[in-house]
């Protein structure tokens, strides 16, 4: 699956045809705008030369959520971006790691979408109605990235236990469907939290 990186093709090809396979395959709808941030967004993560994200320092994205609230105009609309995308990247590729980590995997879906909703309120943003539907769809687009990353053999640990515990938390359609295909059936019922 990971052949597509040594061949002939740019990032940019790669992450387009995952991206769109992926979404194909989990019947998500997004505007051709909104795909295209996201290619864009995974190609400039591959391309960057220090290999870390924008927003995947060792300052918590908490806090840069607050001082971006509390900034204006570029500045805040480049420190919302990024605590966006780095939620939307930590959530898709590293999900296992995020729920071992001291942080919950809803933390960053709370922030990842509250970063892009306020995005979306900026009149004078372009990507104003992209980052709308990145807000409302955030966790589906964290089953494409998770996708992408799987197909791309970055993440191949697929135990089942830490998909219903991820399931319990997200209620990703994705995991849902994935969990009944190995025989088992989420329970709708279950606490949002594990006791």
């Amino acid at each position: 699956m990971a052949d597509g990186l040594l061949s002939d093709e740019s990032p940019l090809e790669f992450f387009k045809a995952q991206v769109e396979g992926a979404m194909q395959r989990q019947h998500l709808k997004t505007s051709v705008w909104t795909s295209y941030y996201i290619v864009q967004m995974l190609a400039g993560y591959v391309a960057r030369r220090d290999h870390v994200a924008p927003g995947l320092d060792d300052e918590p994205l908490g806090v840069r959520l607050v001082r971006a609230l509390h900034a204006e105009g570029a500045a805040q609309r480049e420190e919302l971006r990024n605590v966006g995308d780095a939620s939307l990247f930590l959530v898709g590729f590293f999900a296992d790691s995020v729920h071992r980590g001291l942080t919950d995997i809803d933390y960053y879906i709370s922030l990842g979408g509250s970063a892009y909703g306020r995005l979306a309120q900026s009149e004078d943003d372009a990507f104003a109605d992209v980052f709308g539907e990145m807000s409302n769809k955030f966790v589906p687009l964290t089953d494409v990235l998770a996708e992408v990353s799987e197909r791309a053999a970055l993440n191949g640990n697929r135990d089942v236990l830490r998909i219903y515990e991820r399931w319990l938390r997200t209620r990703s359609r994705r995991d849902g469907e994935w969990l009944a295909e190995q025989g088992i059936v989420p329970n709708g019922s279950a606490t949002h939290r594990l006791q």
